[in-house]
């Protein structure tokens, strides 16, 4: 009988993919080849790199890991505040990325299991396994939701950038990856900026990825390209 020694990618796997590319992968010209994948053109993405000749007509399910979220080195989202109670506290930071985390997961496990391809939390042979951190995070204008706190007005919500790998569940091949930077929608228009218009943009954008995850699953499993 065959042994396969699998190595999956855990969370702090992708906490390392993610600081490699925290310098500006948005900013760098995509190669066109990475770790094996092929640069392939997808509209509306900034890179996807796929496995050359990868069928992705096996998976029927995906196992969704927990997203690792890595701030930007320049976010200090108390640089303005003077007023000690408008200042973020440790514990308030770190729920912003809890919040984020979790806020992703159940974005794509929406939108995955409703198009078809349910959430495991064990691997089979036709399991998809996805990856995904969330790199170079700056949030605007960030709040703690207290009374009389300071209006706030930017030209954008902030800025995040996708680092999502795919890799066949069984077996921890790699045969997918996915960046793409995303920019709060203000368009340059002055706005007001808060908890709740950040969440609002922060939930576009993974409505995004999610939707585009999904319909490229469905391309392939009917032999698109």
């Amino acid at each position: 009988m065959k042994t396969t020694t699998t190595r999956l990618m855990s969370a702090p796997g992708a906490a390392a993919l993610c600081a490699l590319l925290l310098a500006g992968c948005a900013t760098t010209p995509p190669a066109q080849n990475w770790d094996g994948l092929q640069l392939t053109p997808v509209k509306g993405v900034d890179a996807v790199y796929l496995l050359p000749g990868v069928d992705f007509k096996p998976y029927k399910n995906v196992l969704l890991d927990p997203a690792v979220i890595a701030f930007d080195k320049d976010w200090d989202p108390n640089r303005d505040r003077v007023e000690l109670s408008r200042r973020l506290s440790t514990e308030d930071i770190e729920k912003i990325r809890t919040d984020m985390a979790a806020g992703f997961r159940e974005v794509f496990a929406k939108e995955l299991t409703e198009g078809g391809y349910p959430i495991v939390d064990k691997v089979s042979p036709d399991t998809l396994r996805v990856t995904a951190a969330l790199a170079n995070v700056y949030i605007n204008a960030p709040d703690t939701l207290t009374a009389g706190r300071t209006i706030t007005l930017t030209s954008e919500s902030g800025r995040m950038t996708l680092v999502m790998e795919l890799r066949d569940g069984e077996t921890g091949q790699l045969i997918g990856r996915v960046v793409d930077e995303k920019v709060g929608d203000n368009f340059g228009r002055m706005q007001v900026t808060n908890s709740v218009t950040n969440s609002a943009d922060f939930r576009r954008a993974v409505d995004s990825w999610a939707s585009r995850l999904r319909q490229a699953l469905d391309k392939l499993h009917s032999g698109g390209e």
